[in-house]
């Protein structure tokens, strides 16, 4: 017995040693909450790192790693994808991408509302030469291929013209695109009819990709325009992403029951169609949205021709006063400037705050000409307040809404950014989890994990599985919070101690620390 009991001893203390000098990961994660992304209830274990990899869950001792990460009290889960970013110049200038890493943001879908890098294979070389904190993937738009094609015609294409963005976006799909995007709202894509997107959708499904539409109207006809999208999806036997799911048109707030239930509907007929939502009751876009998009036609030399005919000013003077009293509006208060291309002293004004420092009566009438001098300056960057909570409520309780920020890379400081590029998965956290208690942890981390990676495809993120990506959040469900507001939006959020990419850790004790360690994120059709 005695014998048997020293063998044992010896066995133990020599395991230590070799597992001491032969660690089994290089990155232990020990004694956390374990919320796995699929929406399963949390559980104790140990995450083991190697290469980059998961490569173990279960229970360890610390001396099988290399390093260790205390999780005790704290909730461990896969990092956030966000699938609706704008980040292609942002990314550029700031490669660690702070405010989407310091908000447990570990993977960024970019090119979407019809705007992309027309080359994503030089795109990506750039990136990854100069080394990227985050993941990131990419859509080919609808608005980039247009211009390539027609500039900024307000016309249906030729034959010719049909072919020729369609070999623009296999080019893209071959590339790695992850599919194809549309802004329907924007020019030069708000002259495109649907055959046209049909048609170009065929060619991004033939590649395994996804359509996804800032659909063409989100206030008065917002029913016809998601209708269209299921539609593209119907006809191009292709998943849809409904961007930014909203209701932005007073007399319609509160009726977001019926367009979720008109989603269900669609997916109860076999139409592989979800959407996704930022958690703020206000949008953010260009000042452009507000001038009748006929009038902006042919660039920006034909759009300031048109504001100085007196016939044609007055048309669409007229046309955006009615806009607006349908709104049940009786100026834009309600419209912020948050980077002006000229005048950077405005950023952080009302458009009816502008009129009166121009000198101008507070009327719709002065309003429409401020906007008019704006435009032609260079317009600017906008946020629209728009909607109401109550409809933001019911779209996030949706069990296939998936949450994105529609937000960007952004320099800290600069400007007066919307908050949701710093705070949104945070906010859901604090606010709509923990506060409001309108959805569970779990759920609330499936989709910003698991049902985003299943919607675009990444087969090796999104989840907490022996051999997936190693891209893992540790962070105090009591504390975290987005900080970032409307007036003072450049603040990161608080709550996340550790951020792991590809099995490196790019933030440490809350404070990010540089790492590069982000990697590309290519679509089913890439071609190498």
């Amino acid at each position: 017995m005695k014998n048997q009991y020293l063998f044992s001893l010896i066995a133990l203390f020599s395991h230590l040693i070799i597992s001491a000098q032969n660690p089994v990961f290089d990155l232990l994660i020990r004694n956390g909450k374990v919320i796995d992304g699929s929406g399963n209830p949390w559980f104790r274990a140990d995450i083991g790192i190697t290469n980059g990899k998961i490569a173990g869950i279960g229970t360890y001792d610390s001396t099988q790693a290399k390093q260790t990460i205390d999780a005790t009290g704290l909730i461990v889960s896969p990092g956030f994808i966000d699938v609706h970013t704008h980040s292609e110049g942002g990314i550029v200038r700031v490669p660690t991408a702070d405010n989407f890493i310091m908000d447990g943001v570990t993977s960024i879908i970019t090119g979407n509302c019809g705007g992309s890098e027309d080359d994503l294979t030089d795109f990506y070389k750039k990136l990854m030469k100069m080394g990227i904190s985050p993941n990131l993937g990419s859509f080919i738009g609808h608005n980039n291929v247009r211009k390539q094609v027609m500039k900024k015609a307000m016309r249906d294409p030729t034959p010719k013209e049909q072919l020729a963005m369609e070999q623009l976006v296999e080019k893209a799909m071959k590339q790695g695109a992850v599919g194809l995007s549309t802004g329907l709202i924007y020019i030069p894509g708000t002259y495109a009819k649907t055959p046209e997107i049909v048609g170009l959708a065929k060619v991004a499904a033939k590649y395994g990709g996804v359509y996804t539409s800032h659909i063409r109207n989100e206030g008065e006809n917002v029913v016809d325009a998601i209708s269209e999208g299921i539609e593209v999806g119907r006809q191009a036997q292709i998943p849809v992403e409904i961007s930014h799911f909203k209701i932005a048109f007073k007399p319609l707030w509160g009726k977001s029951t019926e367009t979720v239930a008109m989603v269900e509907k669609a997916r109860q007929e076999g139409i592989d169609v979800n959407i996704d939502q930022y958690p703020y009751a206000a949008s953010s876009t260009n000042l452009g949205t507000l001038v009748p998009s006929w009038a902006l036609a042919d660039g920006d030399s034909a759009m300031i021709a048109r504001f100085a005919d007196p016939k044609i000013h007055a048309q669409i003077k007229n046309e955006m006063i009615v806009n607006l009293a349908k709104d049940q509006r009786t100026n834009w208060d309600y419209a912020v400037v948050s980077k002006s291309a000229s005048d950077s002293t405005i950023d952080g004004k009302t458009i009816s705050e502008i009129n009166i420092l121009k000198g101008r009566k507070p009327t719709a009438e002065d309003e429409v000409e401020t906007i008019f001098e704006l435009m032609a300056s260079g317009g600017s960057q906008m946020i629209y307040h728009k909607m109401s909570e109550e409809d933001v409520d019911i779209i996030l309780k949706y069990p296939n809404t998936m949450i994105a920020s529609d937000g960007g890379v952004v320099v800290f400081g600069f400007g007066m950014t919307h908050p949701r590029s710093y705070g949104t998965n945070a906010r859901v956290l604090g606010r709509y989890v923990r506060e409001r208690k309108t959805l569970t942890l779990e759920d609330a981390i499936r989709r910003m994990t698991s049902l985003p990676a299943q919607r675009f495809r990444i087969d090796d993120r999104g989840l907490l599985r022996v051999g997936y990506a190693a891209d893992i959040l540790v962070f105090d469900e009591k504390t975290v919070a987005d900080k970032a507001t409307y007036d003072l939006p450049h603040a990161y959020s608080v709550g996340f101690k550790w951020v792991v990419v590809n099995g490196e850790i790019t933030v440490e004790k809350g404070v990010h620390n540089e790492t590069r360690a982000g990697q590309i994120i290519y679509g089913k059709g890439l071609q190498k």
